[in-house]
């Protein structure tokens, strides 16, 4: 039997049109006015937008950061039934091996982990953390087990290369029209500043963003594309924080590079005078980058308003505050970076880029997911309402309001930045593969997550 989704507004990247849509089993398979509803199960969706399901590029559901605070508190099953409950249908989660293992054996534990799990599809981005004959030889193995996209760091002595690996992870991965994504810091400032402030015993979560300036970001950003060029390979930079940084990426750009930008919600609603709360709260908003100055902020802004920046993910990675942040209530070095955002963003977007008039709903569509779908070899499966796509549909009521908070929240996280920020717009209901999965912001039908297998058009 069909279900029938009659009376809403289907919106795309591109425009909006009044039509009803018919799901047949996983799929889209008609669109039109007034379609019959005989044989169909229906929901009447007057008044509502109809959404392509967003899709989140940027996750660590389960990540261990290796410092002694255990893992994030979420992981695929807590993690993904947030994402779907407010219509995020896809994520694209960071699989990160441990040093020495191949990147298959990486790809193996992630699906163990997501498999059966996962409330929402997923798919992977594969992290490369050493390089080595053996990594180059899997990257051709991972891309035809359907990851076509990397991640490589700059920052972190557990997680970066040299800058010559770099170079030639990017001569590999361009033989096979893969995407690397880079995690943009000066490791070595990093750590020259956080040893400085340690010694001269400033210890508070005041000191964090100082290690991290926006010059660290932005002169990692300038080198890799510069490294990027050299390489001749289009490469997506994971959440700039800083003016300064799209400057350099306008300057890349005018070279005639190619070069795709992600941004955060915390870069565009939250600021880093947040740092100074009482009472050790300024550790809930330690994350890499931080937190950056509302000048800052408003250049971020600009660039999602001009087309500068080309999608907007979240960086989800949910360490507790009680136990996990509080273990570096003495040196904010040891404050494990990270925090949760995967249930609040599309939301956060709407309230304070749709309703404000900064953005469209339409340019809102493509931050979120049709353009992340083509960025990453989902379209058109995923990211757009058509005939023939994915039957993943958000039912987005424009007039509903609420508040963000702990309390309410389904990530697991004992705690959420955005607490307390009013927010207007929500998922009615959400559609994954053609079944109704979320209703009311609550998941009713869980562990419907499948992996999605991603191919490269005219992969040689």
């Amino acid at each position: 039997m069909s279900i029938l989704l009659k009376g809403g507004t289907v919106v795309s990247a591109k425009g909006r049109r009044q039509v009803d849509v018919r799901i047949i089993d996983e799929k889209i398979v008609e669109m039109g006015t007034n379609l019959k509803a005989e044989g169909s199960i229906v929901e009447d969706v007057s008044g509502c937008f109809l959404l392509p399901g967003f899709i989140d590029a940027h996750t660590h559901l389960e990540l261990n950061n290796g410092k002694g605070s255990l893992g994030t508190a979420d992981d695929f099953y807590t993690g993904s039934k947030a994402a779907v409950a407010k219509g995020t249908t896809t994520v694209i989660d960071m699989a990160t091996p441990s040093k020495g293992s191949s990147l298959k054996d990486c790809l193996n534990a992630w699906n163990h982990l997501a498999n059966d799990n996962s409330s929402c599809d997923y798919t992977y981005h594969m992290s490369i953390i050493e390089w080595n004959p053996s990594i180059k030889a899997e990257i051709n193995e991972i891309i035809d087990a359907g990851i076509t996209s990397f991640k490589m760091y700059m920052a972190y002595d557990n997680l970066r290369t040299t800058d010559a690996e770099l170079y030639e992870a990017m001569r590999e991965i361009r033989k096979y029209q893969g995407m690397l994504g880079v995690h943009c810091e000066n490791g070595d400032m990093v750590n020259e500043m956080i040893a400085r402030f340690i010694e001269e015993r400033k210890l508070s979560p005041h000191y964090h963003p100082l290690t991290r300036p926006d010059s660290v970001e932005a002169e990692a950003v300038e080198r890799y594309l510069m490294i990027a060029e050299l390489a001749d390979l289009p490469v997506n930079i994971v959440h700039l924080s800083t003016k300064a940084s799209l400057e350099a990426v306008e300057r890349a750009r005018a070279r005639g590079q190619t070069v795709y930008v992600e941004t955060c919600p915390q870069y565009l609603v939250l600021d880093d005078h947040l740092y100074d709360g009482p009472d050790f709260e300024g550790a809930k908003y330690v994350c890499s980058p931080p937190l950056r100055s509302i000048n800052d902020q408003n250049a971020l802004w600009a660039g999602v308003m001009d087309g500068q920046i080309n999608t907007i993910s979240t960086d989800h990675c949910s360490f507790n505050f009680e136990g996990q942040k509080t273990i570096g209530k003495h040196d904010f070095s040891k404050i494990p970076n990270g925090m949760p955002g995967v249930e609040s963003r599309p939301e956060l977007i709407y309230t304070y880029g749709v309703t404000t008039g900064k953005i469209s709903l339409e340019r809102m569509i493509g931050l979120l997911s049709e353009d992340i779908a083509k960025q990453f070899s989902l379209y058109p499966q995923k990211g757009v309402i058509q005939s023939g796509s994915d039957a993943d549909i958000v039912v987005w009521d424009p007039e509903t309001i609420g508040v963000l908070s702990a309390t309410t929240q389904l990530q697991k996280a004992d705690y959420t930045p955005y607490e307390g920020m009013q927010t207007k717009g929500s998922a009615r209901s959400v559609y994954l593969r053609g079944q109704k999965v979320a209703e009311q912001g609550q998941v009713i039908q869980e562990k419907q997550g499948a992996f999605i297998y991603r191919t490269i058009k005219n992969k040689s």
